[in-house]
């Protein structure tokens, strides 16, 4: 039971509590049990405290000092903790449901099997937490540093991991069923035999050293199935599970169209209507915009978007860009056609002789404005590059 005079003491406020604690530094009050549900405890000094079995549910503590504390199988269950230092602190069991722990400082925490579901975690640190088995369903720890955790065996479901740094963490095991880690660092990350049905992937960074050995794609309900990168896991599922996706796949190489072009904001009134007209003619317009691009990976996603389309648009207008990827990828891909356009006021830029060898390269296409490129797209860019599609595939015009 708690001592009955730390419990008073505590009553007395924040400046009296710490002035004590500092004149008696080698006094350990007990607080084991204690009734501090909704109790202000607003930055207090509780380092070392044996507050095991306490109810704290909706109490103050944002602020405080809990370092090294033993607040085992207690009861803080929506209790606001931003800011709190809970280093070394014994949360094992602990119910955190709900809590606010944004930017609280978790580091070398032990929080084995307690339940953090729905709480808030967003820019906390949990840098070498042991956070195995807890239940962490519809937590937000977005942000958040979670360097070398351990959350194997840990209930991730629905878990908001988006941004988080998860460097050499433990999810070995974990249910990671519908969480976002979008963004998230899982850098020399063990996802060994987790569950990712439903996660959202985008935007991950791996490494050579993250493990994705016997990753489960399906829901707990249906047989296991396991792939060994997060990254193909939707698509995976999605061709074993959805009818529709060969028809999309189907619709991507047959009806897909790469426009690539240097889309400034004078130049976007020929982007919009061109897009507009490839839709109206049941065509799927990928756009890729040079204007926007400064990623170093833009020979990369330029091959890769090329590869599903049935045949390319180039406006080489005032475009050096352009020339640079279809470099990239027009010796490459003879299967592919590829229409270039450009403005009539202008030359063909001297670059452009190195495809002129090239049979599915064909002739610029000039225009003099965008109305009267849209009039005549069918007759001058998609007749000719749908002629040059089937003659490739060697097939009869319909």
């Amino acid at each position: 039971m708690a001592n009955a005079n730390h419990v008073q003491r505590l009553q007395l406020g924040v400046a009296d509590w710490n002035s004590w604690r500092a004149k008696e530094s080698t006094v350990r009050p007990d607080l084991h049990e204690a009734d501090l549900h909704e109790a202000d405890l607003h930055e207090f000094d509780l380092h070392g405290f044996d507050l095991s079995d306490a109810d704290l549910s909706g109490a103050d503590l944002s602020g405080a000092n809990l370092f090294d504390a033993n607040l085992s199988e207690a009861n803080l269950r929506g209790t606001d903790l931003r800011g709190t230092d809970l280093r070394g602190t014994d949360l094992r069991r602990t119910d955190l449901s709900r809590a606010n722990l944004s930017d609280a400082d978790l580091g070398r925490a032990g929080i084995s099997a307690a339940n953090l579901s729905r709480a808030y975690l967003s820019r906390a640190n949990l840098r070498g937490v042991d956070l195995s088995r807890a239940d962490l369903s519809g937590a937000d720890l977005s942000g958040g540093k979670l360097f070398n955790a351990n959350l194997s065996g840990a209930d991730l479901s629905r878990v908001n991991l988006g941004g988080a740094a998860c460097h050499k963490a433990d999810f070995v095991g974990a249910d990671l069923t519908g969480s976002n880690l979008v963004r998230a660092d899982l850098t020399d990350a063990d996802l060994t035999s987790s569950r990712i049905y439903g996660t959202a992937v985008w935007g991950l960074t791996l490494s050579e050293g993250t493990k994705q050995q016997n990753l489960i794609i399906t829901n707990v309900d249906e047989p296991e199935i396991t792939v060994d990168d997060i990254e193909v896991a939707q698509f995976v599922y999605l061709l074993l599970h959805n009818e529709k996706i060969r028809r999309v796949i189907d619709t991507i190489t047959s009806k897909a169209v790469l426009i690539l072009g240097r889309f400034t904001p004078e130049r976007k009134k020929v982007l919009d209507p061109l897009r507009d007209e490839l839709r109206r003619r049941n065509y799927l317009p990928i756009l890729f915009d040079f204007d926007k691009s400064a990623h170093q990976t833009v020979d990369e996603t330029v091959t890769l978007l090329a590869r599903m389309a049935r045949f390319v648009i180039a406006d080489i207008s005032d475009a050096k860009s352009v020339l640079q990827e279809l470099r990239a990828i027009v010796p490459n891909l003879p299967s592919l056609p590829v229409q270039p356009l450009i403005i009539a006021t202008q030359g063909e830029p001297g670059m452009f002789d190195f495809f002129r060898s090239f049979p599915w390269v064909l002739k610029p296409y000039r225009y003099d404005t965008p109305e009267r490129l849209i009039a005549s797209l069918n007759e001058w860019v998609i007749r000719p590059a749908e002629a040059k599609v089937l003659e490739i595939r060697g097939a009869k015009p319909a």
